[in-house]
């Protein structure tokens, strides 16, 4: 009886939890699997071309976990004032959170923002998603220089948003839709 609750319980989160993922609904009844009857002697051969490919399955939830421990990890700083080298609750720069936040879970990138946009790969603004990097030109004596980078906690269509520490007002969460960050956007990349 515990083990049926349990399991009940269990399908109720995972039915009532959401995915940013868009999926589809098979179109086609036909292009589903056929049920298998068990023959009399109870040995079942399965034909591998009825099944999906689930073999990035996993590393795709566990890079999504990741993710989210990562900004879970950079939010906690939120509302630490800017300091130039920061990388603690004192004080915190832009890169010391993007790579302080990566630390916590043994990835170790370089502590520049410059040297950061040289990491992981580089991709469209329209395949971001959680845990990418954005970088920006914002120092505009150096305008082919990257100057700033930010950690991505929202992706939806139309809306990302990212967290980082800005002189004025320390570790805070922007919209890339703000004016001065979609004009100061450079790239995006995954390191996850």
């Amino acid at each position: 009886m515990k083990k049926l609750l349990v399991l009940i319980c269990l399908s109720v989160c995972f039915y009532n939890c959401k995915s940013s993922k868009n999926t589809k609904a098979p179109t086609n009844v036909n292009s589903r699997p056929n049920k298998t009857t068990l023959p009399e002697d109870n040995s079942v051969k399965l034909n591998t071309t009825d099944f999906p490919d689930v073999s990035n399955t996993n590393s795709n939830k566990t890079e999504t976990a990741l993710a989210f421990n990562i900004i879970d990890y950079a939010k906690q700083f939120s509302g630490v004032r800017y300091k130039y080298g920061g990388t603690t609750k004192s004080g915190m720069d832009c890169s010391g959170l993007v790579f302080e936040s990566f630390k916590a879970y043994d990835i170790l990138l370089p502590r520049s923002s410059r040297d950061m946009a040289t990491k992981g790969v580089k991709i469209k603004i329209e395949d971001v998603k959680e845990g990418d990097l954005l970088f920006f030109h914002t120092n505009p004596k150096k305008r082919n220089t990257i100057s700033h980078v930010g950690l991505v906690v929202t992706s939806r269509t139309g809306l990302v948003e990212f967290i980082h520490s800005t002189t004025q007002a320390g570790v805070i969460v922007s919209s890339l839709a703000e004016r001065y960050w979609f004009t100061s956007f450079v790239e995006a990349r995954r390191i996850l």
